[in-house]
């Protein structure tokens, strides 16, 4: 028909870096950053946008949960959007004059190519743990994936956590100019000078770049948490807003939608849902339980289907050691047998009553809800924000925050 055709080696790599050409490389217009890692992803993009957006700088986000431009939110399909999607959206933030964009950055958008063409002012490293390897096959194909986004195609400047084994690894090796941050580390750039848990959360002292100090609070509690706070002040500084914005800011904002997401009904015991799908994190959420629990930890979980199955007994190995109370249950069971995935689970527990195997998972949650007493706190974990549960094809309305507070409520 007289159309030009153009022929190349990978329409993924080409058809990226021609979509970030032609809407103008919207990104490079803005202090655009990228966070990477296996968790916490959600949760440092969630509270470095709000961190902006109170220190009055309009910002745009790109994550799992949700795309903000301004006050508008669009519903995500995925962590990172296909190439012209994404180039769009930054377009789109740009022509409204955002001042910044934070974005989750996948490991499969970076495998996948979906990232060509783009460039952050800085990226931030969490931590890596075993996930996804039903794409990736292995750790370090998988870290490999991660490490690609600190180099000089993808960004200027790197933040990077060395508490994590990959991370050090990573930051020994970077690419482009790195920061260090440690929980622990004294000697890191960022590392925390006092931790105080209290009854609202954590009192916080913070060491930074040339010797800065802030000394703020949050409501969130749990190693990882502090962990992605330190990534997002140290980011936060790095663009320019004064430590003591950040200090006042810090206690007013909240985690990410499904990270550790209260459910008040007027209960004698705490109700929590977290998003908490690999290993490690259901370990450190559970681990986080106990420090504030008086009574039992009451923790339900399952693992998705068509996924990597490999992380299954060991899901299930941290759900039994970090729980008073184990209930096996269904996650997304996609094309998957969900008896089949439980068992993968279970593997070789044993499981005593009342830790049970229950397969439908509004009756899992109801039961877990039935246990509770004064001072026992309840999470059920896995699906955190996701408001659909997909089964045999197709996607039934479920939301786990909407299911426990209605069994709370029938509890009376």
């Amino acid at each position: 028909d007289g159309l030009p055709i153009i022929v190349v080696a990978d329409a993924r790599v080409s058809g990226a870096i021609v979509s970030a050409h032609l809407y103008g490389k919207p990104m490079q217009e803005m202090v655009s950053i990228g966070i990477t890692g296996t968790n916490g992803k959600t949760t440092v993009s969630t509270l470095l946008h709000q961190l902006f957006e109170k220190a009055g700088r309009e910002s745009g986000l790109i994550g799992t949960v949700s795309t903000k431009i301004g006050r508008e939110t669009i519903k995500s399909l995925r962590t990172t959007p296909e190439a012209d999607t994404l180039q769009s959206l930054a377009a789109t933030m740009s022509e409204r004059h955002m001042r910044h964009l934070v974005m989750e950055v996948s490991s499969h958008a970076l495998a996948m190519n979906r990232m060509r063409g783009s460039h952050f002012a800085m990226v931030g490293f969490t931590n890596l743990s075993q996930d996804h390897l039903d794409f990736h096959k292995n750790m370090d194909s998988y870290f490999a994936a991660k490490a690609s986004l600190f180099t000089l195609e993808y960004a200027d400047l790197a933040f990077i956590n060395i508490d994590d084994p990959y991370g050090l690894k990573l930051f020994e090796s970077c690419a482009i100019p790195a920061v260090s941050l440690s929980r622990t580390d004294k000697k890191a750039t960022w590392h925390y000078t006092e931790i105080k848990a209290t009854s609202r959360g954590t009192e916080i002292s913070v060491r930074g770049t040339g010797g800065i100090l802030i000394e703020t609070a949050t409501p969130l509690r749990g190693n990882f948490n502090l962990d992605n706070i330190l990534l997002v002040l140290a980011m936060a500084i790095e663009c320019g807003i004064d430590p003591l914005d950040c200090a006042a800011i810090l206690p007013q904002i909240q985690g990410a939608a499904g990270r550790m997401e209260s459910i008040e009904c007027g209960q004698n015991f705490t109700a929590l849902v977290d998003y908490a799908h690999t290993p490690d994190a259901v370990k450190n959420v559970l681990s986080t339980a106990q420090e504030f629990t008086s009574g039992k930890v009451i923790a339900l979980l399952g693992c998705g289907g068509d996924r990597d199955s490999t992380k299954r007994p060991l899901m299930g190995k941290a759900l039994a050691e970090g729980s008073s109370v184990a209930i096996f249950t269904s996650d997304n069971p996609r094309s998957e047998d969900p008896e089949k995935i439980v068992t993968e689970m279970v593997g070789h527990l044993t499981i005593n009553q009342p830790s049970r195997v229950i397969i439908d998972r509004k009756s899992a949650i109801e039961y877990a809800v039935s246990l509770c007493q004064p001072g026992d706190t309840l999470l059920v974990l896995g699906k955190g924000h996701e408001i659909g549960q997909e089964i045999a094809g197709t996607i039934f309305d479920f939301d786990d925050r909407i299911v426990v507070a209605q069994a709370i409520e029938a509890r009376g």
